[in-house]
């Protein structure tokens, strides 16, 4: 291969200026690419500043819409904005969303690991005094993510996001 069929390649990605990756490419619900030209469901908007009560809120509709993947990019924006003291608490809740996405993709080990690996940081961050955040039921999400790792791993196959969707604030 020349460096002329490489140039090619490399232009051809989305990339900016400065080359990092833009991905313009159309989504599907769980965030996985779709051809060019394809009708791909809306990306959430980067770096978004919300309340915390904003953040529950609009991630618990886009997990019960089974869009785990979006309720993702809403926990990173609030693990990137918000107070220092909350990062790891937003962060393992982003790892619970992607480890959904993946568990809804078939991907068994990647979800059942995120799952896992997101719950043992809400966990961590919730000891002590700091069991319902924001209203949100972190123990209850622990145990939600911890069995449905086991799930994932026993049953081998995909899951369906929005039908095993957590409950961010509990059983309503």
């Amino acid at each position: 291969m020349g460096s002329e069929s490489s140039a090619r390649r490399v232009d051809a990605r989305d990339r900016d200026d400065e080359g990092r990756a833009r991905n313009a490419r159309p989504r599907d619900g769980l965030g996985r690419p779709l051809p060019y030209g394809a009708d791909g469901v809306a990306r959430q908007p980067e770096g978004v500043v919300r309340t915390p009560a904003q953040t529950v809120a609009e991630a618990q509709e886009l997990l019960d819409a089974g869009k785990p993947f979006h309720a993702h990019e809403v926990f990173e924006d609030a693990w990137k904005s918000g107070p220092e003291e909350e990062q790891a608490l937003w962060r393992g809740l982003a790892q619970l969303a992607v480890g959904l996405t993946h568990a809804a993709r078939g991907n068994v080990m990647g979800g059942a690991r995120l799952l896992r690996r997101g719950a043992g940081a809400v966990e961590e961050w919730a000891a002590g005094e700091r069991q319902r955040p924001y209203g949100m039921d972190l123990a209850g999400l622990v145990v939600w993510a911890r069995e449905l790792a086991g799930v994932v791993e026993e049953e081998g196959e995909s899951v369906d996001a929005g039908a095993r969707a957590p409950r961010l604030r509990g059983a309503s």
